[in-house]
């Protein structure tokens, strides 16, 4: 098909010359480039049509599609439909650009005006919304584009993300949120840089929108009384969301914000040894995403992470874990001054790593926390990964990798939370224990197969910088892994930063480890087996035994 390069006849007016009369056949179509764009001519029964040339969805062009019925032009790369006359897109997707047309005596003119900045920006919002209702990673990410190119605040995308999410997760806080605060930090690491600054805010508004995708509201209590940290304590220890709720409510009413409420938070999170420590990690992102985001997020992300507190598994109550109360209990006592070695961990199970902890609860925190922080590390490089392929498993063993680097996210935000309020730190420094522990059954003194677990890293930035250009890149199917991805480098970064030295280099091994290996994610022939099972024991066959616990 011919094309032709028109030039406007004034950079000042909208209306732009854009082919002779006589190259638009009877019912046929012509393409060309006007004004910089690509627009597709189109005659309907003598009735002239202009439209963007690029099908909104990849980008084929609209010039080699069909036009049918009244006025239905289809893109016949993915069946694309959309009115001519309008725009509108009939198969639910983005709206296609079309133009006014005049014929001036032989020759054809089109309008490319645009609408007001204002009211683009409004169209570009709508259009978010609808992409995010869809969960379409690519209109979603077009979108983000064109808000930004228009002038806009890109952080307002993660904004709206918010706010048409917050309600719709059911048990408050996923990961999306967390993650969010994660890629806007990576954000302000890239400016000037379009294409990576693009992906940090794509990422976390299409998790968002996965994550609550078809999810009906799950309203929240309305009702508000005055700030009071001791109720608000004994109503997350009851489980008592309503009461809860209308504390938070009470005080952002009286001008209180994240600062406020930061310390009651994190009692609440580290209350028990709760929810792989989600918790904790939760608490420590709000304070980060409301710093990014600003006030207008304050309320929604603090009553939902209520609600996920609130919801939170208490896994301290469960057999393996009821040895974590007596060592808090045990901490204050007085006792010598045992230094701790990250090696007295290794191997131990969750009894003895509690004991461990507590024998060294004397010691300065901060190493404490350092060789627990070592030991959970230990534990990373010397994941058993075989056993993810090993089918007759109780459920019990359900491990993975993401299992493990929660020992290292948790481990970040103790150290931020604790820090901010010390007396935290013997909450803290235990469940770490407890990660320790739970984890220590599913790793392998050597790892002589696998050249990855014992390399040498002789500079630990640049496996962080790399491991940093591999979440922006990921290529990974499932939010849920790459937000551990991109998480685990951004608590290892900033713990090796801290810490420097060969700490440093023993937590770069071990996430260059977690990224190299390979990752196993679903597993038909275990979960057929464990169903069985289950089902045989639920119709008391004979002969079934209970799986043994973790």
């Amino acid at each position: 098909m011919p094309e032709q390069v028109a030039s406007a006849e004034s950079t000042e007016s909208t209306w732009h010359f854009a082919a002779p009369r006589a190259e638009l056949p009877p019912g046929g179509v012509y393409r060309v480039r006007v004004h910089g764009r690509r627009i597709a001519l189109f005659d309907r029964d003598g009735k002239i049509y202009a439209c963007n040339d690029l099908c909104p969805h990849e980008g084929y062009p609209l010039s080699e599609g069909n036009l049918s019925g009244r006025c239905t032009l289809t893109c016949n790369w993915h069946n694309w439909k959309f009115d001519l006359e309008t725009g509108d897109n009939l198969y639910g997707g983005d709206r296609l650009a079309v133009y006014p047309v005049a014929l001036r005596g032989d020759e054809i003119w089109v309008d490319l005006a645009e609408p007001p900045p204002s009211e683009r920006l409004r169209q570009v919002t709508d259009n978010l919304r609808a992409a995010f209702a869809d969960e379409s990673y690519d209109r979603i990410a077009r979108e983000i584009a064109r808000l930004v190119r228009l002038g806009g605040d890109p952080l307002d995308a993660a904004r709206m993300a918010i706010k048409w999410s917050w309600q719709r997760m059911e048990f408050g806080w996923t990961h999306a949120y967390a993650g969010m605060a994660d890629w806007l930090t990576l954000y302000h690491e890239y400016p000037g840089d379009a294409e990576r600054q693009l992906v940090c805010l794509v990422e976390p508004v299409a998790h968002a929108a996965f994550d609550t995708r078809r999810e009906a509201d799950y309203p929240y209590p309305v009702d508000k009384r005055p700030w009071d940290e001791a109720v608000f304590t004994t109503a997350m220890e009851d489980e008592d969301e309503a009461t809860a709720i209308a504390c938070i409510r009470g005080a952002l009413g009286a001008g209180l914000g994240y600062a406020d409420l930061e310390k009651a938070l994190t009692c609440a999170a580290l209350a028990h040894y709760q929810d792989f420590g989600h918790s904790l990690i939760y608490v420590a992102k709000a304070g980060q995403l409301i710093e990014l985001l600003g006030p207008s997020v304050t309320e929604p992300l603090m009553l939902s992470l209520v609600r996920s507190l609130i919801f939170a598994s208490r896994e301290d109550r469960i057999p393996e874990f009821r040895d974590y109360a007596e060592a808090l209990g045990r901490w204050d006592e007085p006792g010598k001054v045992e230094m701790p070695a990250a090696v007295d961990w290794r191997g131990l199970g969750i009894r003895s790593s509690l004991a461990r902890t507590l024998a060294c609860r004397c010691a300065p925190e901060e190493d404490l926390y350092r060789e627990l922080l070592l030991a959970n590390t230990w534990n990373l490089l010397h994941f058993d990964y075989e056993s993810q392929d090993r089918v007759r498993v109780p459920v019990s063993g359900n491990v993975g990798w993401l299992d493990f680097t929660h020992g290292l996210t948790f481990a970040n935000a103790v150290q931020r939370q604790c820090s901010r309020f010390p007396e935290l730190w013997p909450r803290g420094l235990l469940q770490m224990a407890c990660f320790a522990g739970r984890n220590a059954s599913h790793t392998v003194p050597a790892m002589t197969d696998d050249p990855a677990a014992e390399d040498e890293i002789r500079d630990p930035k640049e496996v962080l910088d790399s491991a940093l250009e591999s979440a922006l890149n990921h290529g990974q199917g499932e939010y849920i892994v790459a937000v551990h991805l991109l998480k685990t480098t951004v608590a290892v970064r900033e713990e090796a930063e801290r810490l420097g030295g060969p700490a440093a280099a023993i937590l770069a091994r071990g996430l260059n480890r977690f990224l190299r290996a390979p990752l196993r994610r679903r597993r038909p022939r275990r979960t057929a087996w464990q169903s069985l099972r289950f089902v045989a024991r639920e119709f008391g066959d004979a002969g079934v035994g209970e799986d043994a616990p973790d």
